[in-house]
């Protein structure tokens, strides 16, 4: 269900709008911050994805002008993404054909009954997915 649902939000996304389903969820991120910009490890966290993927989607997001890169002034060590007039532009485009698309393929064939065993099952694999990530964290805290 979810290969599908992403394919499906992916083709609606890619025709309607041009952007991808990969660009679509870094401008989301990036519209969410208050000055539209975040650093490419911590787009890399929020995507679930390795920080060589975010920087090699972001430089395709540069070419198209969706997105641009601007050094750290502060540590000079990282850069930040940060979204352009036009990333917004297209997301503030996108935004409503893909709100409909969830809502046809995923909300509206469902029950509010559905709806809440699905909100309480992603609520638990998500508990125990952070679960995990503490535990590592705190195992590879231990061995240093």
């Amino acid at each position: 269900m979810q290969a599908r649902l992403n394919a499906a939000l992916s083709s609606q996304l890619a025709a309607e709008s041009g952007l991808s389903y990969a660009d679509y969820v870094v401008l989301v991120v990036l519209t969410d911050k208050p000055q539209g910009a975040a650093r490419v490890r911590e787009l890399a966290r929020y995507l679930g994805w390795e920080r060589s993927r975010v920087s090699h989607h972001v430089a395709r997001m540069v070419e198209r002008g969706l997105v641009r890169k601007e050094r750290s002034t502060a540590d000079r060590r990282g850069s930040f993404v940060v979204v352009t007039e036009a990333g917004r532009r297209a997301i503030e485009a996108a935004a409503p054909g893909h709100v409909a698309a969830v809502r046809r393929f995923f909300v509206d064939p469902l029950t509010d009954e559905q709806l809440d065993a699905i909100a309480d099952a992603a609520d638990r694999v998500v508990a125990a997915i952070d679960s995990a990530d503490r535990a590592e964290h705190a195992r590879i805290a231990g061995a240093r």
